[in-house]
C-alpha cells in the first residue's frame, strides 16, 4: 500500500511521468530554509554559485535536513521502493526578471548512472507560476533516451546548455506551478524545461535526486551517496559525508573531491573542468 500517494497517482506517474503536487514542507519549514539560504548569500556577498549549487546537502545541515523529510520520503518511496538513496541536490535558481531559462532536456543524459530508475523531487522554496519561469513537462516522454545537442547558452542553466535534439510540441506542454512548499516528481527521462523569469521575487527550486540502491555510476570511476531511507545491501556508492554543521572544513574539502569527479562524468568530451558560474 503506498505511504503518501495513492495508487491511482503511483499509476499515473508511470504513465506520464510525473505527478504534482505534493505538500511536502510546511510554511514555517520552507520559510526558513529560504531564510537560511539568502543568510548564506548575504554572508558570502551574492547568490549562490558553481559547484556551490549541487550536492549542497553534503555542505548544509538544513539541506541534509531537506533530503530526509519523512512526507518527501513517502512519495519517493511510493515510486521506487524502500532503499532509497540521494544522489545528488541542485539548486535552480532564476532572479526577478532574470533572462535564465532551461532548455527541453532528459536529466539522465549526462548523468553516467546505470538505470533511469531515478526521481527527482523539485521543491518549490518561492512561488513558481508561469510568470517566475516554473517547470513544464511533456507527459509519457520518459520511454527512451533521445538525443541532445550541447550549446553553452550563458542564459542556460543547464551544465551543457544541452537541448533536446528533436522536435517538441510545446502545445502539449504542462506547466507545474507549485506554492512554497510544495513539490514535484518527475521521472529522470522526462522531457521538462523552464521559461526566465518575469516576476518581481527570486525563483527558488531545489532538485532532489533520488535512486534506488541498486543503481550504479556506470561512466565515472567513483560516485557517493547519502542512504536516506531502508538499507544499501549493494555498496555500489561511496557514503556522502554527512554536515554536523554548515560549512564545516571536512564537509568542504569532501565537496570539492565529490564536485571534481562529478564535473568529469558531467562534462566529459567538453573539455571543461569546473561548474559555470
Amino acid at each position: 500500500m503506498p505511504k503518501l500517494l495513492n495508487e491511482d497517482q503511483v499509476t499515473a506517474y508511470r504513465e506520464r511521468g510525473y505527478h504534482f503536487p505534493i505538500e511536502a514542507l510546511s510554511a514555517g519549514e520552507v520559510a526558513g530554509f529560504r531564510r537560511k539560504l539568502e543568510d548564506y548569500e548575504a554572508a558570502s556577498g551574492g547568490p549562490i554559485k558553481a559547484e556551490m549549487r549541487h550536492r549542497s546537502h553534503v555542505l548544509f545541515t538544513w539541506i541534509d535536513e531537506m533530503i530526509r523529510h519523512p512526507k518527501i520520503l513517502d512519495a519517493i518511496e511510493d515510486l521506487l521502493g524502500p532503499d532509497i538513496l540521494c544522489w545528488n541536490t541542485s539548486f535552480f535558481i532564476k532572479e526577478a526578471h532574470d533572462p535564465g531559462f532551461v532548455s527541453w532536456h532528459q536529466d539522465a543524459t549526462y548523468w553516467g548512472l546505470s538505470s533511469s530508475d531515478v526521481a527527482t523531487a523539485w521543491i518549490a522554496m518561492s512561488p513558481a507560476n508561469k510568470v517566475s519561469g516554473c517547470m513544464k513537462f511533456i507527459a509519457g516522454t520518459h520511454r527512451q533516451q533521445v538525443k541532445h545537442e550541447d550549446t553553452f547558452d550563458q542564459n542556460n542553466l543547464l551544465t551543457r546548455g544541452q537541448e533536446i535534439a528533436v522536435e517538441v510540441d510545446e502545445a502539449k506542454a504542462v506547466y507545474v506551478e507549485l506554492k512554497p512548499g510544495q513539490a514535484s516528481l518527475h521521472h529522470v527521462l522526462l522531457f521538462h524545461g523552464s521559461e526566465p523569469n518575469r516576476s518581481d521575487d527570486r525563483r527558488i527550486g531545489l532538485a532532489i535526486r533520488y535512486i534506488p540502491t541498486h543503481l550504479q555510476q556506470a561512466v565515472g570511476a567513483r560516485d557517493w551517496a547519502t542512504l536516506v531511507r531502508g538499507k544499501d545491501n549493494y555498496g555500489h556508492f561511496l557514503p556522502s559525508y554527512v554536515p554536523r554543521r554548515d560549512l564545516e572544513p571536512e564537509a568542504l574539502v569532501f565537496h570539492k573531491e565529490v564536485s571534481e569527479e562529478q564535473v568529469r562524468v558531467l562534462y566529459r568530451g567538453t573539455g571543461k573542468s569546473a561548474y559555470r558560474a
